[in-house]
């Protein structure tokens, strides 16, 4: 993908699980300077959401973390015991150049995590065009009793529905409660906000 190249509104349109991984491998290499080229606020908004809520000594799993943006601003903010996993082998694999993670994996689609984490991000992650909504369930799923994840949904994702409708599923039958939720800038290359939204497991 190219830096000179406005990004598509097609990469925000659901596709299947397969074509997900090709788009972000075909574009690990250029991902970075790609995004930092277009102005993405997201990963340094949740992280400060997180910070709000959780002590920087806990150990947070930075889920769908592609080549380390989110795990950078997670350091940057203080936090050093991460784990990170991501679909697609070449980003995970240009994250681990970089050693902000403690464990990295490759992980499988819809596949439960390995453990209960006390924190969890997803920074553009469980929304259209990426992740499937019932993601959203694994996460929750994954989180320890009083745990916390952040995570955000795009304009594109906000105006879907079918992602908020899973996360007021899991509110109302009291699995999570909602302590933030905030809408800001995502790109700034496309105009589009996003919402941050911070969840406590019950």
């Amino acid at each position: 993908m190219s830096r000179k190249t406005p990004i598509k509104p097609q990469l925000w349109t659901p596709r299947p699980v397969e074509e997900t991984i090709a788009v972000y491998r075909d574009w690990a290499d250029s991902y970075d300077a790609d995004l930092a080229d277009r102005g993405y606020h997201t990963p340094r908004r949740l992280v400060a959401a997180l910070a709000a809520h959780v002590d920087t000594e806990t150990t947070v799993l930075d889920f769908g973390c592609g080549t380390g943006i989110s795990g950078a601003a997670l350091l940057e903010r203080g936090f050093t015991h991460l784990h990170g996993t991501d679909i697609t082998p070449a980003m995970v694999e240009i994250a681990r150049a970089k050693v902000i993670y403690e464990r990295l994996w490759v992980s499988e689609p819809g596949a439960p995590l390995p453990r209960a984490y006390d924190a969890i991000v997803a920074v553009g992650v469980v929304s259209l065009g990426a992740a499937p909504p019932d993601t959203l369930s694994v996460l929750i799923d994954g989180l320890s009793p009083g745990g916390v994840l952040a995570l955000s949904f795009n304009d594109p994702t906000l105006a879907d529905g079918s992602y908020d409708a899973v996360l007021d599923r899991h509110v109302a039958k009291g699995e999570v409660f909602v302590t933030a939720r905030e809408h800001g800038p995502h790109l700034d290359d496309v105009g589009m906000g996003s919402d941050v939204i911070v969840l406590r497991r019950a």
